[in-house]
């Protein structure tokens, strides 16, 4: 074959079986590019499910589950002895001696002294209102129960039984209709009888009397001279002139025991009504509850006390005021300057015991109200309102199925419907 030379410069032509070779990969490589446009303009794509030119949803997906969904509602409180009240003394001079705060005092035991003379404790709901001893018909004034001469004592004794050093050692028993035998007037101008008080007043501190260990009459509603006889021995292991006759500022009632508190006068002060403050000894418990959110607050109603060391105790509510109040120069939550109204709840613990020698600190009060059992629940903010009305939820693939609900608690809220079931995988929207 014969070969042209066109040159220096001419490049030789290559093969031909090489040129085949070349134009035919070529002709694949549009191929593939044309089928990827084609697959891309599909959306056949492995991109993803979504379009990507789409946002991708925002939230996680948890499951439905079954669990028991305990309603409780919880309320800062505060351990105490309750508040303090003024002891209702109606002696009159001045205080000579007072006790320490948080002195537990007893029937028979001594409050305070005025003019050194003691106010005693007793136990009863009818306050003081009167001297208690024998009266003489003529003026109304007290007789003298045996107490101030040798003659009254030996009366006095022979009333109640008891032996006089040097007497006749004839001894007595004074009935409940007894009385003293008619006594001089003071102004001599005769003699008059001597009545017996009466009254439940009289019951009262009779009741008393005996329980302290001073005997010789009958407990009844009548002051007699054995109850007289009964006083004088009774001040005497006071301390004080055996008179029989028991003065209005003697003595002060309660219902039991009491827990003295701050005094309201100093040594030296003239005796006023607030001298003395006085709680109960039993700690309970003081929450000042919503009042728009109290409806736990029913008397009766068992509660639990979480104590500052981490331990529960039982407690029960005693008590529930009636005036709703708001904190003085509180604030609302919400930042609108009002404090949201409050009712005072007393909670009462039985077993004293239970919360060991804590006095007082900051409790939290727990009631468990309702209880759904086994029970389907997402969290709460899994929930979703519907553009038809009501709730419902938003599956993993997009679709939104209605439910209803029911109780609330914990973060977590009851559903159901026909589209639910445990182990569904729903959203929760960010």
């Amino acid at each position: 074959m014969t070969q042209i030379d066109d040159g220096p410069g001419t490049v030789p032509e290559p093969p031909r079986g090489r040129r085949v070779r070349r134009t035919a990969l070529i002709a694949c490589a549009v191929v593939v590019v044309a089928a990827v446009a084609v697959v891309g303009a599909l959306g056949l794509g492995g991109g993803g499910d979504e379009d990507p030119g789409a946002p991708p949803r925002a939230g996680s997906l948890v499951p439905v589950t079954r669990a028991t969904l305990t309603e409780r509602t919880q309320v800062d409180g505060r351990l105490g002895y309750g508040t303090e009240i003024p002891l209702p003394v109606k002696a009159t001079g001045t205080v000579t001696w007072l006790p320490e705060t948080g002195t537990l005092a007893k029937r028979g035991d001594t409050l305070l002294r005025v003019d050194d003379r003691p106010v005693v404790l007793l136990y009863g709901s009818l306050p003081m209102y009167r001297d208690l001893g024998l009266t003489t018909a003529a003026s109304g004034g007290r007789a003298p129960s045996g107490g101030d001469t040798a003659e009254g004592a030996a009366e006095g004794a022979a009333a109640s039984g008891e032996r006089q050093p040097g007497g006749t050692g004839k001894t007595g028993a004074a009935g409940p209709s007894s009385s003293l035998p008619p006594s001089p007037s003071p102004t001599g101008a005769g003699t008059a009888a001597a009545t017996e008080l009466t009254g439940m007043d009289v019951l009262q501190f009779e009741t008393n009397l005996a329980a302290l260990g001073y005997t010789g009459f009958t407990v009844d509603e009548t002051f007699t001279a054995g109850t007289a006889a009964a006083v004088e021995r009774w001040q005497k292991a006071l301390g004080v002139p055996q008179t029989g006759t028991v003065g209005v500022g003697d003595v002060i009632y309660s219902a039991g025991k009491v827990r003295i508190g701050r005094p309201g006068v100093r040594l030296g002060g003239a005796v006023s009504e607030n001298a003395l403050t006085y709680t109960g000894t039993a700690r309970k418990v003081v929450v000042q509850a919503s009042a728009a959110d109290a409806s736990w607050a029913v008397r009766g109603t068992a509660v639990r006390v979480r104590l500052p060391d981490g331990r529960s105790v039982e407690g029960e509510v005693a008590s529930v005021g009636r005036q709703a109040s708001a904190p003085e120069g509180g604030s609302g939550e919400d930042g609108s300057g009002e404090a949201a109204a409050t009712v005072p709840v007393t909670v009462t613990i039985e077993d004293q015991k239970s919360v060991g020698r804590l006095e007082s600190g900051p409790v939290t009060v727990e009631y468990v109200g309702r209880e759904a059992e086994d029970v389907l629940t997402v969290p709460v903010a899994a929930l979703v309102a519907l553009a038809e009305g009501g709730h419902g939820l938003e599956t993993a693939d997009g679709d939104f199925v209605a439910v209803r609900t029911g109780l609330f608690a914990d973060g977590r809220v009851e559903v159901s419907g026909p589209a639910v079931r445990a182990g569904l995988k729903v959203r929760i929207p960010e």
